[in-house]
């Protein structure tokens, strides 16, 4: 007896259970929850299914018997309200997002490094500082630094000035 839980529908495990129900009359499982996460995954493998010629049926869920005209009527119920819930729900979300906009208001996690801190991190690197000692000094991770300030292969020094440029014109020549 193959044993599925909810989790993931693709893998190992979901291609064994495809091919040895493909050629299968019916497939029966003890409950829902055995079957998918949402009402939308129900959704999803029942409809596959059905494509394939393959009847559902839950013991626990009686009404859910995929075989029988009135079956097929109750989930597609089901279906089609739970595609209505799934839609409203994205409407609402939405809205909020876009409310929230008209507010000021952003989405997201805050920057970490804020206009003061980038002010300090340059004169830090001015200073001489490696990268490592300005994100510990500011509290931030390497990574915000470096995308801030960008990287640094050496320290300044004799003739920096020069190899600054020649990079700046490289890039400017490859971006054109």
């Amino acid at each position: 007896m193959e044993h599925a839980s909810g989790a993931p529908r693709h893998g190992r495990d979901g291609r064994t259970v495809w091919s040895t129900y493909n050629r299968a009359k019916s497939w029966v499982v003890t409950d829902l929850t055995r079957l998918g996460r949402s009402t939308a995954d129900l959704s999803d493998i029942v409809t596959v299914l059905g494509r394939r010629g393959i009847g559902f049926r839950s013991l626990a869920e009686l009404w859910l018997d995929t075989t029988s005209a009135r079956g097929k009527l109750t989930f597609d119920m089901f279906a089609f309200l739970a595609e209505y819930e799934r839609s409203r729900l994205s409407e609402r979300t939405n809205a909020g997002g876009a409310a929230a906009k008209a507010r000021g208001r952003l989405g997201g996690r805050p920057p970490a490094m804020t206009a003061a801190k980038l002010e300090a991190a340059r004169d830090l690197r001015h200073q001489g500082k490696k990268l490592q000692e300005i994100a510990e000094i500011l509290s931030v991770s390497m990574s915000t630094v470096t995308r801030a300030l960008g990287p640094r292969t050496s320290r300044p020094g004799p003739g920096s000035e020069a190899i600054v440029s020649q990079r700046r014109l490289r890039q400017s020549c490859t971006r054109q």
